[in-house]
């Protein structure tokens, strides 16, 4: 079986991915990354997803971007904001794709693994700029510039195959593929069981594709969330 390393967040997107990737019948190596976000609980979630869709292994890599902030998502000091804004929002960390890209080569090259699986999405997502499929497509080529692996004739894919898809088409095809999603944590701002606030960019982009989709949406509230 070809060999994937696929990141896995513990949200709705990269539990798709991962069983898009087992339906294609990849061999899948899981990697999450602690980046010190604030929503800790989504590893937990990451865990149990790459369990129940057949990882061969799950691995979580420590890299603390907190030390430098500049987001909501790892700066306690910036709220979470609850209400869409102009722009590139606060919940935006700066480098986190490209450091987790980097990560996920640097496990490919070491498992021997054809691909990369990615969830980054451009169509129903918060206006992040590496989630593009522009930006996706020069990471791969810097990929088979800067590895030993691709020089050397094996060069690695990086696969984004919901980055086109609206989210009720990725709740539909997560759905079809078996995917339990009352697993995932999507939301920025989820406690530490798991459970969401009903308020954040996240919460709402979720809430809105099971309601287009036509799906009940399994998503676990804290009291008081809005939904």
């Amino acid at each position: 079986m070809r060999k994937a390393v696929v990141l896995v967040s513990g949200g709705l997107d990269s539990a798709t991915v991962l069983a898009m990737a087992r339906a294609e019948g990849w061999r899948c190596h899981a990697l999450s990354v602690d980046y010190g976000q604030r929503h800790r609980s989504e590893l937990d979630a990451a865990a149990a997803v790459a369990r129940a869709l057949g990882a061969v292994e799950h691995r979580i890599v420590r890299v603390d971007l907190g030390v430098f902030g500049g987001s909501a998502l790892t700066d306690p000091s910036i709220a979470v904001p609850t209400a869409p804004s102009a722009g590139i929002p606060a919940t935006y960390v700066p480098a986190r794709n490209t450091i987790l890209l980097s990560l996920a080569l640097a496990h490919a090259e070491v498992v021997e693994a054809d691909a990369i699986f990615t969830g980054a999405n451009a169509v129903d997502y918060s206006g992040y700029p590496d989630c593009r499929p522009e930006y996706l497509a020069a990471f791969e080529a810097m990929a088979n510039l800067a590895t030993k692996r691709a020089v050397e004739g094996s060069p690695i894919a990086v696969r984004s195959p919901i980055v086109r898809m609206a989210k009720a088409e990725i709740v539909r095809r997560g759905h079809e593929l078996g995917v339990d999603f009352a697993l995932t944590v999507s939301c920025y701002d989820a406690d530490a069981q798991g459970r969401a606030c009903g308020r954040c960019d996240s919460c709402r982009l979720r809430r809105e594709g099971f309601a287009a989709a036509g799906l009940a949406d399994p998503t676990r509230y804290r009291a008081g969330a809005a939904r």
